[in-house]
């Protein structure tokens, strides 16, 4: 199995469009979580910048126990693709 190398939020954010559709992990503590039935939102912050990043779950990929327990002030550690904002 192939280690992730965990990137931090201000790492991604200082990249910008240099690692636009990269595979990037990065781990931290939700700060919200918001969204409906189809899609969630959760904003996450790991403490190395004071902005969070935004991590879009499509719901329909994940148990519903898994989402309940991912509340404010949960840690997590997300593996996806990087987009950049619409």
């Amino acid at each position: 199995m192939l280690s992730k190398k965990r990137k931090k939020i201000i790492e991604v954010l200082k990249a910008e469009s240099s690692a636009i559709g990269e595979k990037v992990t990065v781990m931290g503590w939700v700060r919200t979580k918001r969204g409906n039935k189809n899609i969630n939102f959760i904003a996450l912050n790991d403490g190395s910048t004071i902005h969070n990043i935004q991590i879009v779950v499509e719901v329909a990929n994940f148990k519903e126990e898994l989402l309940k327990e991912i509340t404010t002030g949960a840690s997590i550690s997300v593996t996806g693709k990087l987009v950049q904002s619409q």
